[in-house]
């Protein structure tokens, strides 16, 4: 009576490329149906950090006022925030500024100060992800208190 082992075909391991393209094809659509949900989130996140950057910014302004009796100036712009402007009263300049650093904005650039604003005493703004004014959706002007 032969043994079992011995009747037996010997068996291939691995794969065959049929099977490896097909592995290849699912991986594939996945990873577009992620990329296509989470770039839209990513263009949303940097406008909400955005806005989020501009009313911290737009608190250290009305700080800054309270102590100053005034806003900074459009030439001395943003950087007042962190170090007393030139011909200021240091007596009433907080020590340390009134914020620790000026964040840029989520595409690399300076926030905007205009002295005196569309609407109000100032604007801090962002250009938008295409760094130029104007522009709609993520290439729009972002400002304080915008939906």
């Amino acid at each position: 009576m032969p043994r079992p082992s011995s009747c037996r075909r010997p068996e291939e391991d691995g794969f065959t490329l049929v099977e490896l393209m097909v592995v290849i094809v699912i991986i594939g659509l996945l990873a577009t149906v992620v990329l296509i949900n989470v770039l839209p989130s990513q263009d949303r996140a940097m406008v909400t950090k955005a806005k989020a950057d501009i009313a911290t910014l737009s608190q250290a302004m009305e700080m800054y006022r309270l102590d100053n009796l005034s806003y900074p100036s459009g030439g001395d712009g943003l950087q007042a925030l962190v170090s007393a402007p030139a011909g200021a009263p240091a007596a009433n300049y907080r020590p340390g500024g009134y914020v620790k650093n000026l964040p840029d904005d989520p595409w690399g650039r300076p926030y905007q100060l205009a002295v005196p604003g569309k609407s109000g005493a100032f604007d801090i703004y962002s250009l938008g992800a295409d760094g130029a004014a104007g522009g709609e959706g993520e290439n729009a002007d972002i400002y304080a208190g915008q939906d």
